[in-house]
C-alpha cells in the first residue's frame, strides 16, 4: 500500500473554511438587529430555536412558507449590486404568510455560490436583515454553500425559509367573502420579484447596459432601478387584520399576475371584476411593455403591473380597511368587486394604461 500523501487541503478543492468563518463574524451584528419576543439566541448552533409562548401566542396554528429571488438575482449579480437582493428574498416569503393572517416570526436563509467572497456575503445578508426588520421577523439561522463547480464565475444563488402564526379561527381566507365585496390594492414597489426572464430578454433587446440611467428612473442606473426591493406589506396589513376584522382575504401578486393568485382566495362560486382604468401602473412597466412589444394580456398574467396585494372586504368596511392601511404608509386603491363566476375568475373592465 502506497502511503504517499499529496498535500492537498479543502482549500486546494476551492473550499475556504476560513472564508466561511469570516462571514459568519461579519454578519452576527446584523442578525442581532433582527430579534424580537420569542427569538434571542445567536446564530452558530445546530438550529435555531423560537419560543411561541413568549412571542404573546396562546393557541396557535403555524404557517410555513419558502421562496428565491429568481433570475432577478442575475441582474444583482451582473450589475454588481447585492444588498438589495436579500430584501426580496425575505419578501417573497413574508408576504405568502401574512397573506393567510399569520405574523411571520422567524426566517432561515440559504446562500449557495462558486466562491465565497464575505464582503458580498455581508452584503446579501445585510438586505436579508432589513427585510426581516421591515417585516418585524428575526432570522435564526441559515446556511452557506461553497460549491465550487457547481455554481460558475460570481453566480450565486438564494432560498429563504420562514414561520409565522396565528391564533387558530383567525387564518385566511375567512370563507364569507360573497358578491358585492370590494377588491381594494395596494400598490408596488416596482417589478418585485417575478417575471424577470423577460424583462433581461428586453434588456437585451433595448441595448442598454446596467450602468446606463433608467429610461423610466432618470438619475438613476437601469441596473439599480430594476432592482428596486419587493414591498413588504406584513406591518400594514397586520394592523388592518387586528384593529378593524374586515379583511376577508388577501393575494399576493406575483408570478401569473392578477389571473393566476387572486382565483386562489375565491372559491369556485365567485370572481374578480377588476377595473383597470383604476391601476396607475409605475413607469417601469410602459417601458417593459412598449420596448418589447408585450401586449396587455400578458403584462397582466407575468407582471403586478403596479399593484403588488390585493385585499378582499366588505363593501361596509372598506373605507376602514383603507384607512388604516393609508396610515400604515400603503398607497390602496379600489380596484373592483366580487361578482358570480361564469367562466374566468378574474374579469377586466377598462383598460391598463402603458
Amino acid at each position: 500500500m502506497d502511503d504517499k500523501k499529496n498535500g492537498l487541503s479543502y482549500a486546494d478543492a476551492g473550499v475556504d473554511i476560513d472564508a466561511g468563518n469570516a462571514l459568519v463574524d461579519r454578519i452576527k451584528p446584523l442578525v442581532r438587529s433582527t430579534r424580537r419576543p420569542g427569538a434571542d439566541g445567536e446564530i452558530g448552533g445546530f438550529g435555531g430555536l423560537f419560543d411561541l409562548k413568549a412571542a404573546g401566542f396562546s393557541d396557535p396554528v403555524l404557517v410555513a412558507a419558502n421562496d428565491g429571488v429568481g433570475t432577478k438575482l442575475k441582474i444583482a449579480i451582473d450589475a454588481g449590486i447585492h444588498n438589495t437582493v436579500g430584501i426580496d428574498l425575505v419578501a417573497m416569503c413574508v408576504n405568502d404568510l401574512v397573506v393567510q393572517g399569520a405574523e411571520p416570526l422567524f426566517f432561515l436563509d440559504y446562500f449557495a455560490t462558486g466562491k465565497l467572497d464575505p464582503e458580498q456575503g455581508e452584503a446579501i445578508v445585510s438586505g436579508i436583515a432589513e427585510g426581516c426588520r421591515q417585516a418585524g421577523c428575526a432570522l435564526i439561522g441559515g446556511e452557506t454553500a461553497e460549491m465550487p463547480g457547481m455554481y460558475h464565475g460570481d453566480d450565486y444563488d438564494l432560498a429563504g425559509f420562514a414561520v409565522g402564526a396565528a391564533e387558530r379561527g383567525q387564518l385566511l381566507p375567512t370563507g364569507d367573502i360573497t358578491e358585492g365585496d370590494v377588491i381594494l390594492g395596494l400598490s408596488s414597489s416596482g417589478v418585485h420579484s417575478n417575471g424577470f426572464s423577460l424583462v433581461r430578454k428586453i434588456v437585451d433587446l433595448s441595448g442598454l447596459q446596467w450602468q446606463d440611467e433608467a429610461p423610466f428612473a432618470r438619475g438613476t442606473s437601469l441596473g439599480q432601478a430594476l432592482l428596486e426591493p419587493t414591498r413588504i406589506y406584513v406591518k400594514p396589513l397586520l394592523s388592518a387584520i387586528r384593529d378593524t376584522h374586515g379583511l376577508k382575504a388577501l393575494a399576493h401578486i406575483t408570478g401569473g399576475g392578477f389571473p393566476e393568485n387572486i382565483p386562489r382566495v375565491l372559491s369556485d362560486d365567485y370572481a374578480a371584476e377588476i377595473d383597470l382604468d383604476a391601476i396607475d401602473a409605475p413607469p417601469v412597466f410602459a417601458w417593459l411593455a412598449n420596448k418589447g412589444g408585450v401586449e396587455t394580456t400578458e403584462m397582466l398574467r407575468t407582471f403586478n403591473c403596479g399593484i403588488g396585494m390585493i385585499a378582499v372586504v366588505a363593501a361596509g368596511q372598506a373605507a376602514q380597511v383603507a384607512g388604516v392601511l393609508q396610515k400604515a404608509g400603503e398607497h390602496v386603491t379600489t380596484l373592483g368587486r366580487i361578482v358570480p363566476r361564469r367562466e374566468h375568475g378574474v374579469i377586466y373592465r377598462g383598460e391598463l394604461e402603458l
